[in-house]
């Protein structure tokens, strides 16, 4: 799934070049060092905030999620590089690949998670509905893995056309008629459930601006730093979206369409393989943003890290602390956005 290049016919078509084998790989090592430290950081502060509210719930998991997809980025890297041996390349198109899609889609869908119930406890604030209790967003957060899960890991199963002699780094060589069929549909289904969270996510954060803005300029004389806070907050979450992965689901079923489908030239499909692996890499640094937006979006994190660090808060910060401590839900939901 990350280096394949071959159609279904089996005519094989080269992509490797010193950006595929060298400066690519080198962006991916300085990902997964900057990665992994920031979301270490992330798990480590959010170990010590309660799960007390729904969207906490669904920060910890999207956390997880970015953990395990760093952690496959150093097999990436040295079947990329060629500095392994093939039988590396193997695992990575059966394993490692896997666990790395699974884990972005399960990140995507938890971000339209956190939309969602932020739409409604700011725009429907008298709502009342055990979709806003944590026990609901532990259910479905274990529902979101496990759909997650049913939909890509038929990928390992199905990769299983792998013996001595065959040792491909194409990885949809190494996979059985039917692996090709499900490699298709459960891309199909991985870009629609992007596009419909993204698509939600416009839908909810606009009608959040309009809700905050209209409130306050009815109950307050002056709201620019609200304005320009949730402005903030919500430029912060879209901006990630657009820049980390609407580049790659514009590709992606093309580029899918190259693997399984012979009516593609080899021009055609070099051109679609670089275009893939440039617009990936955008959606693998999203594990170096995810982190940042916790410290914007996320009071709780940003006061624990605070004080982990041993570092005052900010005059605003701290005021924002005691309006949400001694507030009703929808301020609380604007001073957490």
């Amino acid at each position: 799934m990350f280096n394949s290049s071959t159609n279904s016919s089996g005519s094989s078509c080269g992509n490797s070049t010193v950006i595929t084998k060298i400066v690519i790989p080198l962006i991916y090592c300085l990902i997964f060092v900057v990665g992994l430290l920031l979301n270490g950081v992330a798990a480590w502060i959010f170990l010590h905030i309660s799960s007390e509210k729904s969207f906490i719930v669904y920060l910890k998991n999207i956390v997880v999620a970015d953990l395990l997809m760093s952690l496959t980025f150093p097999f990436k890297i040295l079947a990329d590089s060629e500095i392994a041996p093939p039988q590396l390349n193997t695992f990575v198109c059966r394993y490692s690949a896997v666990v790395f899609y699974a884990n972005m889609y399960i990140g995507i869908t938890f971000f339209g998670l956190i939309g969602f119930d932020r739409y409604y406890k700011i725009v429907k604030p008298l709502f009342t509905s055990f979709v806003h209790t944590v026990h609901y967003s532990k259910v479905i957060s274990v529902i979101i893995w496990l759909l997650i899960m049913f939909i890509t890991l038929p990928n390992m199963i199905l990769t299983n056309e792998i013996s001595k002699g065959n040792y491909s780094r194409k990885c949809i060589g190494l996979k059985s008629e039917l692996g090709k069929q499900w490699h298709k549909v459960s891309s199909y289904i991985c870009t629609g459930i992007f596009w419909i969270v993204f698509l939600l996510l416009i839908i909810f954060y606009t009608s959040i601006s309009k809700k905050i803005y209209s409130s306050y300029k009815k109950f307050r004389k002056n709201s620019d730093f609200t304005k320009r806070k949730t402005s903030r907050n919500i430029f912060t979450i879209m901006f990630v979206f657009v820049i980390c992965f609407v580049p790659y689901h514009f590709c992606r079923i093309p580029y899918t369409l190259s693997q399984t489908s012979s009516h593609f030239s080899c021009s055609s499909q070099r051109a679609l393989f670089h275009a893939k692996e440039f617009t990936l890499l955008l959606s693998a640094a999203n594990v170096c943003l995810d982190p940042i937006i916790y410290f914007f979006l996320c009071l709780p994190f940003r006061e624990r890290l605070y004080q982990k660090l041993h570092l005052k808060l900010k005059t605003s910060d701290e005021a924002e602390i005691t309006k949400s401590r001694r507030s009703n839900t929808f301020q609380e939901s604007v001073n957490i956005l």
